[in-house]
C-alpha cells in the first residue's frame, strides 16, 4: 500500500461495492445476533458490547450510506460521509472496550438495549449532523481520479484522517488484547475475532491513506474490511458447530440420568420390596433362599447399572457444576448465577471435590449467611483454574469463624489440597463472603 506505484488500489466500481457492503452487513447482523444469545446464556459484558459494536458496523455499512445517498439523494460529501464515519469510529471505539471488559459479568438489563441502543445513538448523531447542515466541512474536496488509486491522497478534512486512524488504532489494540484472552479462555469465536480485528485495523490503514468513503470506487480496504467479516463468520460457525456438539452431549447425559432414575424409582423399588416380602415366609419354605439370593443379586445389579448411567468419566466440569448449581437452587430458594468456562478440564476425583467445596460453600452461605444470591464462576488466570463461589449474605469474621472449629471450612481445606491447590476464604461481617479454590 505505501511502496508500490505500479498497483491500482482502487478501481470504480459501485455495483461491487455495493455486494461487498451487503455481505459486510449481513454477516455482521448474524454474528451480533450469536453473540447477544452467548450474553443471554453467559451474562459476559464482553458478548454484549461486541454485539453492539457489529450492530453499528453492519447499520453503518448499508443502511446509513445508501439510505442517505440512494433514498434521501444527499451525495454533497458531508452527510453522507460524516455519518458513517462517526458511526464506524463509534463501532471500532466499543469493539476496544470490549477487548478490555475481558471476562467481568454485567448487568442483565442490558438485554433491553441490545438493538435500542445502537439504533438510538446513530439517530441522535444523524439529528446532530443534520442539524449542522451545511456548517459541516466537505470530508475531500478532490475527485477521486486513477492517479490517486496508486499513491496515497492526504487531502481530506484532518478530522476524516483522524477518524481513520482512530479506528486502526482501536481494531488493531484491540485484536492483541481479544488474541492473548483467546489462548488463555480458549474461546473459539475470540479466536478468529482477533485476527479479524487485524485485518479491519488494516483496512482503516488504507482508507487512510486511500479514502475511500464514497461508494462509487471499490479499495483494497473494503476487500480487507470483507476478509475480516468472512473471518467472523468462520468463528460464528465454529461456535454453533461447539454448542450443538455440547447441547447433544448433554442430552445424552440428561437421558442416562433419566433411565438412572427409572430403575431407581421403580425396578429396584420392586426388587426391595421382594426382598422384604421375601423374608416374611416361613422358613420351611423351599424356595425361600434360593429367590431371597436371586432378589439381593438382581439389587446388586440395578445399583451397578444406576451408578454407571448416573456418573461418565468424561462429563464436563462446567455440566457439573450447572447440575449442582440446579438443585442447590431449586432446594435452598436462592438465585444462583453461574458463569463458567466450558474449556477447563478435570478428572473425576476432582470433579467430584469441586462440587462438594461448592455446596458446602452455597450451604453455608444460606444457613448462616441468609444469603439470596450466591454467584459461582469457573475461569483461568495465568494459567492456574480458579473456583470462586460468592454471596451477598451477612458475612462473618475469617478467623473466629475457622477457629470455632467449623467442620465445613477445614473439610473444604482438605479437599482443595487434594486436588491439589489452595483455598481462600474473604469476609467479613455485613459484606458477604468469597471463597476461591485454586488448583
Amino acid at each position: 500500500m505505501l511502496w508500490s506505484p505500479y498497483v491500482a488500489f482502487g478501481i470504480p466500481n459501485r455495483s461491487l461495492h455495493l455486494v461487498l457492503d451487503s455481505v459486510d452487513s449481513c454477516v455482521a447482523l448474524f454474528v451480533a445476533y450469536l453473540l447477544h444469545n452467548r450474553f443471554l446464556r453467559r451474562q459476559r459484558l464482553q458478548d454484549w458490547l461486541l454485539c453492539e459494536a457489529l450492530v453499528l458496523l453492519g447499520l453503518a455499512g448499508l443502511l446509513v450510506t445508501y439510505l442517505i445517498e440512494d433514498v434521501v439523494g444527499i451525495r454533497d460529501g458531508r452527510l453522507n460521509v460524516w455519518l458513517p464515519l462517526v458511526v464506524r469510529v463509534m463501532g471500532a471505539i466499543v469493539v476496544l472496550a470490549a477487548a478490555i471488559a475481558g471476562d467481568r459479568i454485567g448487568p442483565r438489563w442490558l438485554r433491553r438495549w441490545t438493538l435500542l441502543a445502537p439504533v438510538l445513538l446513530i439517530a441522535v448523531v444523524a439529528v446532530v449532523l443534520r442539524v449542522a447542515g451545511g456548517t459541516l466541512p466537505v470530508a475531500l474536496g478532490e475527485d477521486l481520479t486513477d492517479s490517486s488509486a496508486t499513491a496515497p491522497v492526504f487531502a481530506g478534512h484532518p478530522l476524516l484522517l483522524s477518524g481513520q486512524a482512530v479506528g486502526a488504532l482501536c481494531f488493531l489494540a484491540a485484536s492483541i488484547v481479544v488474541a492473548r484472552q483467546a489462548a488463555r479462555r480458549n474461546d473459539e469465536l475470540l479466536r478468529w475475532l482477533a485476527p479479524a480485528c487485524t485485518l479491519a485495523g488494516f483496512a482503516r490503514v488504507n482508507y487512510l491513506l486511500y479514502p475511500s468513503l464514497y461508494t462509487d470506487w471499490l479499495y483494497t480496504g473494503d476487500v480487507l474490511r470483507t476478509a475480516c467479516y468472512l473471518l467472523l463468520l468462520v468463528g460464528a460457525l465454529r461456535e454453533l458447530q461447539l454448542y450443538w456438539s455440547a447441547q447433544t452431549q448433554v442430552a445424552v447425559v440428561e437421558d442416562r440420568r433419566r433411565l438412572a432414575r427409572e430403575l431407581h424409582d421403580g425396578v429396584m423399588q420392586e426388587l426391595a420390596y421382594i426382598r422384604v416380602e421375601t423374608s416374611m415366609l416361613p422358613d420351611q419354605a423351599a424356595s425361600k433362599r434360593q429367590i431371597s439370593d436371586a432378589a439381593v443379586r438382581a439389587l446388586d445389579e440395578a445399583r451397578a447399572a444406576v451408578n454407571a448411567l448416573g456418573s461418565l468419566d468424561d462429563e464436563p466440569l462446567g455440566y457439573v457444576l450447572h447440575r449442582a448449581a440446579r438443585e442447590l437452587a431449586a432446594r435452598y430458594d436462592v438465585r444462583l448465577e453461574v458463569d463458567v468456562d466450558d474449556s477447563i478440564a478435570a478428572d473425576r476425583d476432582q470433579r467430584h471435590a469441586l462440587v462438594r467445596i461448592m455446596r458446602e460453600a452455597v450451604v453455608n452461605a444460606v444457613r448462616h449467611g441468609d444469603a439470596r444470591l450466591v454467584r459461582v464462576r469457573l475461569d483461568q488466570v495465568d494459567g492456574e483454574r480458579r473456583l470462586t463461589i460468592e454471596d451477598d449474605g451477612s458475612g462473618f469474621d475469617v478467623g473466629s469463624g475457622e477457629s470455632a472449629g467449623g467442620y465445613g471450612i477445614v473439610s473444604m481445606r482438605d479437599r482443595a489440597k487434594g486436588l491439589p491447590g489452595s483455598m481462600r476464604i474473604e469476609s467479613a461481617p455485613g459484606d458477604g463472603s468469597t471463597v476461591t479454590v485454586t488448583w
